[in-house]
């Protein structure tokens, strides 16, 4: 795991990957979960008998499931201390590349693409890679922006 101390750190890291995750399974007890949080209860998530004669071959997580595990990952792969507050800022690009089906497993790689000063401290936008094992294309590839004040 990569550890940041200061805005300079940050900054000598720029263009770097920060590290990859463990393996995380995906089973459908979080995709059910994750369906009761947001309401949507699609049958291609929720219903293993009719998603089994469907598109997939059985239910899939949703993308937004997906994408909601990015702050998993990067705890993982790096940390930042010694900033006062940290938020996220926001979404520059998202792709769902693959479906992820029950029982796969997902591991994300991040890499700090871009350093910005603010006022108070940084802006960075990162790139995670969220990884489908056994498969050759990700899961999920996002530019996400995050708001560092020191």
């Amino acid at each position: 795991m990569r550890v940041f101390r200061s805005i300079e750190d940050l900054r000598a890291a720029e263009g770097d990957v920060l590290g990859t995750s463990d393996w995380l399974a995906i089973d459908q007890k979080r995709i059910d979960g994750f369906a009761d949080a947001t309401g949507d209860h699609q049958w291609i998530h929720v219903d293993p008998e009719r998603a089994a004669s469907g598109p997939f071959g059985g239910t899939i997580a949703h993308g937004y499931l997906t994408l909601s595990l990015l702050p998993y990952f990067a705890s993982q792969n790096y940390r930042i201390e010694g900033a006062r507050m940290s938020v996220n800022y926001g979404l520059n690009k998202v792709r769902f590349v693959s479906p992820v089906r029950v029982g796969s497993r997902l591991r994300g790689t991040t890499e700090l693409l871009e350093v910005a000063d603010l006022d108070t401290g940084a802006q960075l936008r990162f790139r995670t890679t969220i990884e489908l094992e056994g498969s050759e294309k990700p899961a999920c590839v996002a530019e996400t922006l995050s708001r560092q004040y020191f």
